[in-house]
């Protein structure tokens, strides 16, 4: 069982896969709304699965089976396996790597360059921008994923809720990415549209502070009212800042946005983590105070986000421009880096 929910768990590294091919398919306008759309959608599927599996299909598969709980829930399971088997082929199948057709076929012309997986990480690994985007994911995925789990007992334990009703009060916080990741990403093109770089690291910046403050209302909050309302907004920020902070990510290095891509993720892993320890060791009040601090203590960060060719929060200008597409393009290597790439 534990080998089998090793696999499970690598099948969920198919986000960052999915983040990289969506900055490759869509151009530098809208990467951010695409990129956050596929992102929130990938999380409210988690929701959706379990809704579906726990109220629909689990109540059906114990009628086939004569009642028997314990094999209608280990049959269902077999159902999301299949949809994504299927999805799998028809993605294989049908699917385009890219606009100008599938890598194999660019390298095979020469149109692509051959990049080694170790060296492509190496580049993306020892890049400032990346680990300041870690700790900011860190700050916002990683807040969504804490409260995921810590959400229901917190309305349990703190306002006398029954487990029913904290759990679907808990649920908002997820169902927010129905939208509000899509709108951190939309928010992050407009802001691009109007002052390049500059507006898309001023709204991650702000979707952070804004989180952050909003997170230290919500443990201040004594009302259940109230703290529905505070988190409802509080979620938005979050989901928001994650659509945000993979408005960036393709800009960082283009050649190596799958490894950025990859480490800038696993700060949200990481963050759900740190902040989880801080939920089993503390009291609720000073778990979201040290929260929300760590937020806004991530959102000043921004500041020392430098990336080559782009603006900075306070200084220089945007340079890169691609006038044909206006895609993010992959520049083209010179012999030295080549060599350097390969090694």
């Amino acid at each position: 069982l534990a080998i089998l929910r090793l696999f499970i768990g690598i099948a969920g590294g198919t986000f960052v896969m999915c983040q990289y091919w969506a900055s490759r398919m869509f151009t530098k306008e809208v990467v951010g709304t695409a990129n956050a759309l596929c992102g929130g959608w990938g999380n409210l599927g988690g929701g959706v699965t379990q809704l579906v599996m726990g109220s629909a299909l689990f109540p059906l598969f114990k009628v086939i089976y004569d009642d028997d709980s314990e094999k209608a829930w280990r049959t269902v399971c077999v159902v999301p396996s299949i949809v994504a088997a299927i999805h799998a082929f028809c993605l294989y199948k049908f699917s385009d790597d890219a606009p100008k057709g599938n890598y194999s076929e660019l390298k095979k012309h020469g149109v692509m360059p051959e990049v080694s997986a170790a060296a492509s990480f190496r580049s993306g690994a020892i890049n400032f921008n990346t680990w300041i985007l870690f700790i900011q994911y860190a700050c916002c995925f990683g807040v969504e994923l804490t409260m995921n789990n810590a959400a229901a007992l917190y309305f349990k334990d703190e306002f006398g809720q029954s487990t029913e009703s904290a759990a679907a009060i808990a649920s908002i916080f997820g169902w927010m990415n129905l939208f509000a990741r899509g709108l951190g990403g939309f928010v992050s093109d407009i802001a691009n549209a109007k002052m390049g770089m500059r507006g898309r690291l001023w709204a991650q910046t702000i979707f952070l502070a804004c989180e952050g403050a909003l997170v230290l209302v919500f443990a201040n909050s004594n009302s259940l009212g109230g703290a529905i309302v505070i988190m409802v907004f509080f979620s938005l920020f979050v989901q928001a800042a994650e659509g945000s902070s993979y408005g960036i990510v393709p800009y960082v290095d283009p050649p190596n946005t799958g490894s950025i891509s990859g480490i800038v993720g696993a700060g949200g892993n990481t963050g759900a983590v740190g902040f989880g320890m801080g939920f089993r060791q503390l009291d609720y009040k000073e778990a979201f105070l040290i929260m929300g601090f760590s937020i806004l203590g991530s959102s000043l960060l921004s500041v020392f986000i430098n990336i080559k060719g782009y603006s900075a929060l306070f200084w220089g200008e945007d340079q890169v421009v691609s006038k044909e597409t206006g895609t993010l393009a992959v520049p083209e290597q010179n012999d030295e880096d080549a060599a350097d790439v390969n090694a």
